[in-house]
């Protein structure tokens, strides 16, 4: 079977552009997100001859995928597969947009050189949420600091000396973490390091006055590598074999914080739909965060005792498909304050992702911290909900009741806890699991009377909640309904 650098001669009139393209962006992190992602956006702006530079990708220590980026030639295959509208849509295209691969513990060197290239343009990231804190051991003078905060505070620094602290010099910074404000919090990690270090006041007024630190919100699952069966057929179909195949769905959305300016700076987002640059992005995140993980959040712990294993086989069972989706536009929507033709149509996409038949989302996956996704996903479309009509829904009622009895363990081992589902063991992976072991070990009966105290005692606990839930009418009633009997309410709601 051929490799994929022996078909990119096949494209010559194309790769010879694109090959003498400059770089423009350097990316930290070089996971099947961001290569899936990012890295497809500028490649097709690329291909468009719109915004014409390429991604000097590193990633933090020696790795697997920059050994093989470095033998395919930086080229690449991204598969997209699922639903768009009820249809299946699958396509594949040859990523060209990565120039070299390197890593900052052998390369550093190297990478300080690109921040004194006059082309540069932009840093994008994705080095999982714990990638954006404030770490006091890094030092300015380490080859390199270990965190990526200090990694780009460093890179930064380079270019402001070389450049005098020119304000052309600057860049602009997207970073891809799924954490709040995150542009925001990284440039006062930058800031911070700027000041830990001693630097001169020069070098921190240049980041806040000539630097654009953007907050965005990213949006796309993309799956692990596929199994080997699996990854072999789609060799098998493309004629080619590809170590970096990344397989994701085909929906997508980048919003980013920011004016017109900032999409004419660019240049790529022009070409793209599913780019959206607006001088505030919360409605995007809050859509996202409440109808998409909440909904997953709200349901996840109920398909699962009810026997199923994965957000697919919820959303073929007629039952729990229509609890799902009305769940989602008639009570997490109703608490949303957005354009509700953009709302509806939000939902229609949420959905197909759920039906996406190539997918095979855990719900195990789903449940691991559920309390704190309770709390910041879930709990804001009940309070929504209750503030609108007076009422509490009855859907995200039962979720939130399936969700406890999810959280009783029957058995602790190696200080791991374990539910039950049909006699079979589950790992519960939550930061509250001791706590809800001690409340549920109490109970010993399964009647209404027996399960007051401890639906009291839980919905009062104001340290998990942010306010006492018992103070909501109604709400440990009708928790209470559900936990004694959550099959008959679900029946009742989908009749």
């Amino acid at each position: 079977m051929r490799t994929l650098s022996s078909l990119w001669p096949e494209e010559a009139q194309v790769a010879n552009r694109i090959h003498k393209l400059k770089e423009k962006v350097i990316q930290f992190g070089s996971g099947r997100f961001l290569r899936t992602f990012v890295d497809d956006f500028i490649d097709s702006a690329n291909r468009q001859g719109i915004f014409n530079g390429r991604i000097v990708l590193v990633q933090s220590t020696s790795h697997e995928t920059v050994k093989n980026l470095r033998l395919q030639d930086g080229l690449y295959t991204v598969w997209l597969e699922g639903l768009k509208e009820g249809h299946t849509i699958e396509k594949q295209h040859v990523i060209s947009s990565i120039s070299r691969a390197l890593t900052s513990d052998q390369d550093w060197p190297e990478i300080l050189t690109i921040a004194k290239t006059e082309d540069l343009q932009l840093v994008v990231s994705n080095t999982t949420e714990v990638g954006i804190n404030f770490d006091g051991k890094d030092q300015i003078d380490a080859k390199p600091p270990q965190s990526f905060p200090g990694k780009l505070a460093v890179f930064l620094y380079e270019r402001y000396r070389h450049f005098s602290g020119s304000p052309e010099s600057g860049l602009t910074i997207l970073p891809c973490e799924l954490i709040t404000d995150n542009g925001n919090r990284l440039r006062e990690i930058i800031l911070q390091l700027a000041q830990h270090w001693g630097l001169e006041l020069g070098f921190s007024k240049w980041i806040e006055r000539s630097n654009q630190f953007s907050n965005s919100l990213v949006d796309r699952i993309v799956t692990g590598r596929p199994t080997p069966g699996r990854v072999e057929q789609y060799w098998k179909r493309l004629g080619y074999r590809d170590e970096l195949i990344s397989v994701g769905e085909p929906y997508a959305l980048w919003a980013i914080e920011g004016y017109k300016s900032l999409s004419d700076q660019l240049g790529f987002p022009k070409c793209q739909t599913e780019i959206i640059i607006k001088p505030d992005i919360m409605p995007y995140r809050k859509r996202k965060i409440r109808l998409l993980n909440g909904a997953h959040t709200s349901s996840a712990s109920l398909g699962f005792l009810c026997g199923y294993d994965t957000v697919l086989e919820i959303m073929k069972s007629p039952l729990l498909s229509s609890f799902v989706e009305t769940l989602i536009r008639h009570e997490i929507s109703l608490g949303l304050d957005l354009d509700n033709a953009e709302t509806e149509c939000f939902v229609d996409q949420v959905l197909d992702r759920f039906r996406n038949p190539f997918l095979r989302h855990q719900l195990l996956d789903i449940t691991f911290q559920s309390t704190l996704k309770w709390r910041l996903r879930v709990l804001p479309s009940i309070l929504s909900f209750q503030q609108k009509t007076g009422q509490l829904p009855p859907r995200l009622m039962l979720g939130f009741a399936s969700y406890l009895l999810f959280m009783r363990s029957i058995e602790q081992k190696d200080g791991k806890f374990f539910g039950h589902r049909k006699d079979s063991p589950y790992l519960i992976l939550d930061d509250e699991a001791l706590y809800f072991h001690q409340v549920w070990k109490e109970v010993t009966n399964n009647n209404r009377s027996d399960l007051l105290p401890l639906v009291d005692q839980i919905c009062s606990e104001t340290r998990l909640w942010g306010s006492d839930l018992t103070l909501l009418p109604g709400f440990v009633e009708i928790v209470l309904d559900s936990l004694t009997d959550p099959q008959q309410q679900l029946e009742r709601l989908t009749k």
